[in-house]
């Protein structure tokens, strides 16, 4: 994700270089291009060649756009877009056909969080004619509402630096459907939506605004409305591990699986999050490990779970 997953105006890649000479000149090996659990690396050469297992794949299963117009190209997931231009960055060359540009067109970006700030950067910097970024949500509070209390983290209303470079922005908004001329994203559909009180199961109920329908002209959507959870099939369902209900990999207070000796870190054990939450995960990880195979460790615990009292 460091490497290819953030925009380079955003994240230098000679620092995540840096921390992998780092990490290699401490012994570490590297071994890059390997499909694991495959025929290349099964699950159980694995478990059986090392003593130790740390899963740290991240949330890989994208949440997609379950409208008429999906399968129009010129619709992308947002990691396309994203891993791509990296890509050209570090030297690859994308044969034309297969590029993904935003020069000179009108893009939707659908979902507010930062995978959507990355998108509308690199969008800007490669030439984008508009963009609009829409989110289904309601528009935040500009201050704490009074249910949201220190130490909570603030929901109000963020301005990324890449919308404080230009963005046409949208909340409340639901995308119906998407319409083309000959196999192209033309226009996309949407709908205004208010948000109401939770239902009986605690969550949010959603109504669309009579009569606030939409449509904007387009030539490029980009989806970067969040990840499931980590891919289900292979090296996953080869190892056995217990998934939790929301798909993601289940694990005790030292990060172990269900299965011995297998632990998990990061996106994989607690869903999609940020970079601060997988490096503590790691370190948690790390600490398990020692204790597994030496019996006892002198690591500290990272994730000590509730705040202190005062």
């Amino acid at each position: 994700l460091l490497r290819l997953g953030i925009p380079d105006f955003k994240l230098d890649k000679d620092i995540v270089q840096r921390r992998v000479d780092q990490m290699a000149a401490e012994g570490v090996t590297f071994r890059t291009g390997v499909y694991v659990g495959g025929d290349e690396l099964p699950a159980d050469r694995l478990v059986n060649e090392f003593d130790a297992v740390v899963l740290s794949g991240g949330s890989t299963v994208p949440r997609d756009l379950q409208v008429p117009g999906r399968e129009l190209q010129g619709v992308h997931y947002a990691m396309e877009f994203l891993v791509q231009q990296n890509k050209i960055n570090a030297g690859e060359t994308i044969p034309t056909g297969k590029r993904i540009s935003a020069e000179g067109k009108r893009v939707v970006i659908l979902g507010g969080g930062d995978t959507g700030s990355d998108c509308l950067g690199t969008s800007h910097r490669q030439g984008a004619e508009a963009v609009y970024q829409y989110e289904l949500l309601t528009e935040p509070p500009t201050e704490r509402a009074s249910d949201n209390p220190w130490p909570y983290w603030p929901v109000v209303l963020r301005t990324s630096l890449s919308q404080e470079e230009g963005v046409i922005p949208g909340f409340g908004i639901m995308t119906t459907h998407l319409s083309g001329n000959s196999g192209h994203v033309k226009k996309l559909h949407a709908v205004k939506v208010q948000w109401g009180a939770p239902d009986e199961s605690g969550r949010p109920q959603m109504q669309k605004i009579e009569g606030s329908e939409f449509d904007v002209e387009v030539d490029l959507v980009l989806l970067a409305m969040g990840f499931l959870c980590p891919e289900p099939t292979g090296l996953l369902a080869e190892l056995g591990v217990k998934l939790d209900a929301r798909g993601n990999v289940s694990n005790d207070d030292d990060k172990m699986t269900s299965v011995p000796g297998v632990f998990v870190a990061g996106d994989m054990a607690r869903g999609q999050s940020l970079v601060v939450w997988a490096i503590a995960e790691g370190r948690e990880a790390a600490r398990g490990v020692d204790q597994y195979l030496m019996g006892q460790t002198s690591l500290p615990r990272v994730l000590a779970g509730a705040l202190p009292r005062a």
